[in-house]
């Protein structure tokens, strides 16, 4: 709550200084011109109107979720599945804020009231849109781990992903980064709820039954391997310390190449080089012994 309020008040801020602004110049306009009261009251509400509820609509459809003051505090509006918000998300959340949750009418209390109530803190506003804020500043921006079990390598590389959009693939990624911590029935049910609709979007079926975090990291692992392949392809040919690798399937090592999606992959041995058979050895001669008794040379090197 104190987050969201300050989150809040930033908001308010803004949108003062904008409103402050924007109303010195219609008051400039209306003296200007003979108008009579009641245009100077309709511009005036309808300048009100488009700064207090276009603000929030605005920067939450563009942002997908986010404000100035949530971006300062590290909050987004998300749906209640974890995906991303639409337009239709951020117009009710708006219209119920202004006219509901904080309206002046009601003394301000309904959103109060409603996010000390509910566990999920959401106020009205969020109930009838189907969102939920969330804190995301001490979340791992790095992707999760990603890989294939061996025994489905087969599998995954035949795996139709044509159909599979970007933002289904990055809730499930986000799902993923944020496993561990997810209330366990929380994470149970969005993760059959991810994997069921990756399956629909997908195919062949895995040829063994797979949890659905396996089965997700495993068709995100695959995803990622082949558009990683597809930047390398599409990347102009250079030269240089910085030159992308000629084998589109090579991942370049240090300390930040992205790991594997397949696991450790074993070095190939070196080959072994050829070498010619040796020549062969020359017969040995018959040695003399002399009458001091050690062998000499035979008669070819002029001893005796």
């Amino acid at each position: 709550m104190p987050t969201r309020a300050l989150a809040c008040a930033i908001d308010v801020l803004v949108q003062g200084m904008a409103l402050g602004l924007i109303l010195s110049l219609v008051f400039g306009f209306l003296i200007g011109t003979d108008s009579s009261e009641s245009l100077a009251a309709a511009l005036i509400i309808l300048t009100v109107l488009l700064v207090v509820v276009g603000y929030r609509l605005v920067m939450e459809t563009l942002t997908r979720g986010r404000t100035l003051g949530k971006y300062i505090l590290g909050l987004k509006v998300v749906r209640d599945d974890g995906s991303s918000i639409r337009f239709r998300h951020a117009l009710v959340r708006t219209l119920m804020w202004f006219f509901v949750d904080f309206a002046p009418w009601f003394a301000a209390s309904p959103g109060i009231v409603a996010s000390l109530m509910n566990k999920e803190g959401k106020r009205i506003g969020d109930m009838v849109a189907g969102t939920v804020v969330i804190r995301e500043r001490h979340q791992p921006m790095a992707s999760p781990p990603l890989f294939v079990p061996s025994q489905l390598v087969q599998w995954a590389q035949s795996l139709e992903l044509s159909q599979l959009p970007d933002d289904l693939a990055n809730t499930a990624r986000d799902y993923l980064a944020r496993f561990v911590e997810l209330d366990v029935a929380a994470r149970a049910a969005l993760g059959e709820t991810l994997a069921f609709r990756f399956s629909e979007l997908t195919a062949p079926a895995p040829p063994q039954p797979m949890i659905a975090p396996a089965f997700l990291s495993a068709v995100l692992a695959e995803r990622r391997r082949r558009e990683l392949i597809r930047l390398a392809t599409a990347r102009p040919a250079a030269t240089g310390p910085f030159a992308a690798p000629t084998n589109p399937y090579a991942v370049p090592a240090g300390p930040f190449a992205p790991p594997s999606p397949y696991g450790a992959v074993p070095a190939a041995p070196a080959p072994t080089p050829f070498l010619p058979p040796p020549p062969p050895a020359a017969p040995a001669r018959p040695a003399t012994h002399n009458t001091q008794g050690w062998a000499t040379p035979g008669s070819d090197s002029g001893w005796s």
